[in-house]
């Protein structure tokens, strides 16, 4: 069962792809906060830069569903005349590579306090633009007080989009970074993930779902999405006339969806060795499953048994599955929360399972209830 949730998990990252953003922006802008800040990663420090060509380094981390553009040491002029050269080169060399592998949104980052925006860096972004990369304008280091945006950053913003810039929607303000000192708290960064969102290609949601770690919701629906999956699967094998079927047909269902579950929050594939384990041990109750779906499969060799038998086997191989999915949900939401080596520790522990039965009891869907009910009918039966 490990091996099988090992393979399953290592399939489910891959299907998530990777996207790809450039970032640019003049030194001091903040470009590696407000990466880490929407990706909980710090590209530059963990992740290693690879040169792709004259003023661009790639990152790509081994735990992470982003690549990583960075125009390093960037300043208009001169050198911002390199980078734009790059791309070019970047730009056509990719063209006749899967869109999974382009460069799917760019974010041009401008300092709000600088107030200014040069005339050559009008000319950053139109090119950008010709090259065909979609670009938001954002707004660094911007601060608020009470929820209200400083007002000359506001004002900064509306020159910008007054300049009919060939860019995504209006410039967002952020801040990336707390400032205990002024009290100035992180904002801006929803607007920014909904704005980057609103730009990148089908291809590439799915791994910026599983990258960015502001918006859990949308990782909600997208696990929402696997777990009504596995549970049509579920409630199709419930229903077979194939005796003694169900049990060996569910838990590879339920392998499938757990490891999906996972990969759509984001957790590091690099444990996937560790969560393999975790979920195996979750699982590994499956001969018990086993002995509970005899109780439906025995039904159905019992005359005027076979209809109400595989009635009964599907819904609770339906309810079943959906309360395991909402429970591991729950564990990788817990693992989210944790720093890298609480998380290593928590995959290698037994409280996994622990924690997974916790969530299963607590769950609010007629799985636990239905569970209840089916371990009591051998008796009655």
């Amino acid at each position: 069962m490990e091996s099988l949730f090992e393979q399953r998990l290592a399939a489910a990252f891959e299907a998530l792809g990777q996207v790809n953003l450039l970032v640019v922006g003049k030194t001091g802008v903040g470009k590696s906060t407000l990466v880490n800040a929407m990706f909980g990663s710090d590209v530059a420090r963990t992740g290693l830069g690879e040169p792709v060509t004259k003023g661009l380094l790639h990152y790509r981390l081994p735990d992470s569903f982003l690549g990583l553009y960075d125009a390093e040491g960037f300043e208009t002029g001169v050198a911002g005349d390199s980078i734009l050269a790059g791309l070019r080169t970047l730009v056509d060399r990719y063209a006749a590579r899967p869109a999974a592998e382009h460069i799917h949104a760019a974010w041009y980052l401008v300092r709000w306090s600088d107030r200014r925006f040069e005339q050559a860096q009008v000319s950053f972004v139109r090119e950008l633009a010709r090259l065909g990369l979609p670009v938001v304008i954002v707004l660094t280091q911007v601060p608020t007080r009470e929820g209200t945006v400083h007002p000359e950053a506001l004002e900064f913003a509306a020159y910008i989009d007054g300049l009919g810039l060939p860019v995504a929607g209006p410039a967002v303000p952020t801040n990336a970074l707390a400032d205990a000192f002024s009290g100035a708290p992180v904002h801006g960064l929803q607007a920014l993930l909904d704005a980057t969102y609103a730009i990148v290609p089908d291809v590439a949601e799915r791994a910026l779902t599983a990258a960015q770690r502001v918006d859990l919701g949308r990782k909600k629906k997208a696990v929402e999405a696997v777990i009504n999956q596995a549970v049509a699967v579920a409630a199709g094998i419930g229903a077979t006339p194939i005796p003694f079927t169900d049990a060996a047909l569910l838990i590879p269902n339920q392998i499938t969806m757990i490891a999906r579950i996972t990969a759509a929050y984001g957790l590091p594939p690099s444990r996937s060795r560790a969560m393999s384990l975790a979920g195996s041990i979750v699982l590994t109750g499956g001969a018990t499953l086993a002995g509970r779906y005899l109780v439906t499969n025995l039904l159905k060799f019992m005359p005027y048994g076979f209809v109400a038998g595989s009635a009964i086997s599907a819904t609770v191989a339906a309810s079943l599955t959906k309360a395991v999915g909402h429970a591991w949900s729950q564990v990788c939401e817990l693992a989210l929360t944790m720093d890298d080596d609480q998380r290593d520790q928590f995959w290698a522990s037994a409280a996994v399972a622990e924690q997974f039965l916790v969530f299963f009891q607590r769950n609010p869907s007629a799985g636990a209830s239905l569970l209840r009910r089916v371990t009591k009918r051998p008796s009655s039966a």
